[in-house]
């Protein structure tokens, strides 16, 4: 569909590798990429009745075409991802491969913007630790944008290289290296990256993918799990890797996947992966291959006592915090420096401690907002979290009125409210409002803000 050419270097690497199948994926690349969705089963408000399913992922879904997600207010309460199909393959791996039923300790290494993170915090026990790190620091907005949508307030975002994680060695169950890459698996999606695709560019990719991995590797306990994916073909970055992580400490973890998926088993030095070809399966290209910890010794890792720069909120702070939770007694409650006040879950206070003195760029625990003077004023996050209590004031708002909220214009009501209220369309909360005699003033937070022009659509 583009009229960027392929590389020519790239063809030949395809050939080679495709054989009898190149023309068939020659010819896929020139078909529109399908556009699928992953619902977040926390908030189902989205109709999938009619929607083709996703094999390898029970909450992934095609759409018959693409809309403007945009203007979508359920894509923007958190009730579903757009998401690309074949990388769902996480999904199928994971409940192949973990005990996804016990609380685990797991880290997303590269995480943003979120796909694999959100499709994680899906899967986990609600006791789990989910840590979502991003090594770049301008994607970290979006990467916890989504993840304040999709409402886990088991979630740390962090913004650390891989090495910086070496003191918490042995710490993780499971470590997911979704590793950059050179992209040729989403040439049709993306045509331009193939403008900035050559030979010296996977080279660099797979040393680079290597040198992620190093650091990753020790960060797991025994036995623990690493999946290794990237959104490429060639061998150097996939089944090369995959063998080179086999002879570092690592045993390989065949999956089980029905031929009629369509998803390739590609073996190297007795390693297995599995890749996602266009032509073969509904979605685009993409690599993964799970490998298992051989059993060694992993050091006992200190709990702090307490949190480096937290204190504990007030007793009468405390008690206005707990209305707006159904669960409050599974959390404590604490003010950051800047005066932000957040919750934390019990059960993984002694774990985010840890966390807390080995990382420095990093954010937990679900946001609650902020006091000023005996005023408490809620944090958006706070409103798309699935600990929210149910029983809140709030207002069932058309979609055109939840556009306009997203426009972050004020509404007119029916009739004068007063205090925080939540705005909300097909029953999920959008974020909050509050009533000032007679008029609702919009607290959706300035960078949230709609700048489509909501008339064309």
């Amino acid at each position: 569909m583009s009229d960027i050419p392929l590389p020519a270097q790239f063809r030949h690497q395809m050939a080679q590798q495709l054989g009898a199948d190149y023309a068939a994926f020659l010819a896929s690349l020139q078909q529109s990429p399908p556009i699928s969705i992953r619902v977040n089963p926390q908030k189902m408000a989205l109709p999938t009745a009619d929607l083709e399913p996703v094999l390898w992922c029970s909450e992934g879904f095609y759409l018959p075409e693409r809309p403007v997600f945009t203007l979508d207010p359920l894509f923007q309460a958190g009730a579903f991802y757009v998401q690309e199909a074949s990388s769902m393959l996480v999904a199928e791996a994971l409940r192949q491969t973990a005990r996804l039923k016990r609380p685990l300790r797991v880290l997303d290494l590269c995480a943003a913007p979120g796909g694999k993170s959100t499709l994680l915090a899906s899967l986990l026990n609600a006791d789990s630790l989910l840590v979502c790190n991003e090594v770049i620091r301008s994607r970290i907005p979006v990467l916890k944008e989504n993840m304040e949508k999709w409402g886990h307030p088991n979630v740390v975002i962090s913004n650390h290289d891989p090495e910086d994680f070496k003191s918490l060695n042995g710490f993780f169950d499971v470590v997911l290296v979704d590793a950059p890459c050179s992209g040729e698996g989403l040439f049709r999606k993306d045509p331009e990256a193939m403008l900035e695709w050559s030979p010296d560019s996977v080279v660099f990719c797979a040393a680079r993918q290597q040198r992620i991995l190093t650091a990753a590797t020790p960060l797991l306990c025994d036995d623990g799990l690493l999946l290794y994916s990237t959104c490429t073909y060639n061998d150097e970055e996939n089944s090369q890797n995959a063998a080179w992580l086999s002879k570092h400490g690592f045993e390989n973890v065949p999956l089980d996947l029905p031929e009629s998926w369509g998803i390739a088993e590609k073996t190297l030095d007795q390693t297995v992966g599995y890749q996602c070809y266009p032509h073969r399966v509904t979605g685009e290209g993409f690599f993964l291959s799970v490998f298992k910890k051989k059993q060694r010794s992993s050091p006992e890792m200190g709990v702090p006592r307490s949190f480096r720069s937290l204190k504990p909120v007030r007793n009468w702070q405390e008690k206005i915090l707990k209305t707006f939770l159904k669960n409050s007694d599974a959390f404590s409650f604490y003010v950051k420096p800047n005066e932000d006040v957040f919750a934390i879950p019990e059960t993984l206070s002694a774990d985010l401690r840890v966390l807390d003195a080995a990382l420095h760029n990093k954010g937990f625990g679900l946001e609650m907002g902020t006091f000023k003077g005996d005023d408490f004023i809620p944090s958006h996050a706070l409103a798309l979290s699935n600990a929210l209590a149910e029983n809140l004031p709030g207002i069932e708002l058309s979609k055109e009125d939840a556009l306009r909220y997203f426009k972050k214009e004020n509404l007119v009501l029916n009739e004068p409210v007063k205090g925080w209220l939540l705005a909300r369309y097909n029953g999920l909360n959008l974020g909050w409002l509050k009533g000032v005699g007679n008029r609702v003033n919009n607290y959706l937070p300035k960078e949230w803000r709609i700048r489509m022009d909501i008339k064309e659509y």
